[in-house]
């Protein structure tokens, strides 16, 4: 039975860990840029990838996940902060970091000390970061026009461009270097009015780039698609994309649902990360017993429990108390009553030979088994990038070759 060894990891501290595979990583990566820049598709200039490492890079470590995959070959580098971006610089990144999330005034001399690249969504942030640039004697700075094309959340309006293109005349230091939007719902294939939006943010988008141009402003590198698009729709891969779950190993839902299958067979990817921890206890419980806070599972027979050394604190998401599981020795154990934050407890009556300093699997792989964090994800009704995003940064990371 496909097991994790007791003794894979030796370190000091609370038992509790992820291992992230560098290979699996590469092997999602390069799949990716190859889908994207398909043999039968003849073009001047292969589409560049821009990674999408926010939030820690999905939980895998920012700095770490983004170092390897410059070494892989990603063009740009997707963060949702000048602090996330000046992470990454101070581990030695140096391909370009979009900002996804702009800047707050104030704030703009960091972008311009540490070559941070901000996404302007409002127009009157260009002359805000014109004069941080022109303090620091800069005389081109890159940015890039978000255009808000349906998500209404951030973004210039289509209708605005010539108010941008007015504006961005003004500034002397600044430079156009790529124009982009973010899909609403590009994971809904169906045709009914969530499944057209895409079309219809196309169409804005398009619409407001070629506006642009008659104003006589190139847009720079144009970058539609997020990863349920990249899988899903060619026509948004425009001269890059950015995937997020999709390099850690994980395809969106899509709807309707049978089209998920589709599309991890036409892209095949791996899980990148792996949450263990191991046992710190194992007890017997008698019929009727409770366990946990407010009593929220009950033996129903004798049962053995055990208590696993990881909680909502290092990244179990609440929800999964009696509906998750966890594999050890090859085998799923049920979560059992309230996750705590430290602890969760598991009934392991049917794991044969469970003992103290077992390693228990979250999520990811045990030996030749997979355990994928979408699965886990899906059975709680969230997204996969919840879970995983969610992994906190008590828990030690390890990367394997």
């Amino acid at each position: 039975m496909a097991r994790t060894k007791r003794n894979s990891v030796d370190f000091v501290g609370r038992p509790v860990w992820a291992e992230v595979s560098l290979s699996a990583l590469r092997r999602n990566f390069e799949a990716i840029r190859d889908y994207v820049n398909p043999r039968s598709e003849k073009r001047a200039t292969p589409r560049k990838v821009l990674s999408i490492v926010k939030g820690n890079g999905y939980g895998h470590g920012g700095p770490e996940v983004s170092k390897a995959l410059e070494k892989f070959g990603s063009d740009w580098f997707g963060v949702a902060s000048a602090g996330e971006g000046m992470e990454l610089r101070k581990a030695g990144v140096r391909k370009p970091i979009l900002v996804l999330g702009g800047f707050w005034p104030g704030e703009e001399k960091n972008f311009i000390a540490h070559d941070l690249t901000p996404a302007i969504h409002r127009c009157e942030h260009l002359a805000l970061f014109d004069t941080a640039a022109a303090k620091a004697r800069k005389r081109h700075v890159a940015i890039h026009l978000k255009i808000d094309t349906g998500m209404n959340r951030l973004g210039v309006a289509p209708e605005d461009m010539d108010c941008f293109a007015r504006q961005l005349a003004k500034c002397k230091h600044l430079e156009l270097d790529g124009t982009f939007t973010h899909l609403a719902s590009s994971e809904v294939l169906t045709d009914t009015p969530i499944g057209r939006q895409t079309a219809e943010q196309l169409e804005r988008l398009h619409g407001a780039i070629d506006r642009l141009r008659t104003l006589g402003l190139p847009p720079g590198i144009v970058h539609i698609a997020n990863s349920a698009a990249i899988a899903a729709r060619p026509e948004t891969w425009a001269d890059m994309v950015r995937p997020g779950a999709l390099l850690y190993g994980y395809h969106p839902g899509f709807d309707p649902m049978e089209r998920r299958f589709e599309f991890e067979e036409k892209l095949s990817l791996r899980p990148v990360l792996s949450l263990r921890a191991r046992l710190l206890n194992v007890r017997s419980v008698a019929t009727g017993v409770s366990v946990g806070y407010d009593g929220r599972w009950v033996a129903k027979q004798p049962s053995r429990v055990a208590v696993l050394a990881a909680g909502y604190g290092d990244g179990i998401h609440r929800s999964l108390g009696n509906r998750g599981t966890v594999a050890i020795r090859g085998y799923l154990a049920p979560i059992i009553g309230i996750v705590s934050m430290d602890v969760v407890m598991l009934d392991v009556t049917d794991v044969p030979e469970v003992a103290i300093g077992d390693v228990g699997t979250v999520y990811g792989t045990d030996g030749a088994s997979v355990y994928p964090a979408n699965v886990v994800a899906r059975s709680i009704g969230t997204v996969t990038s919840d879970l995983i995003s969610g992994i906190s940064r008590r828990v030690k990371r390890f990367y394997r070759p």
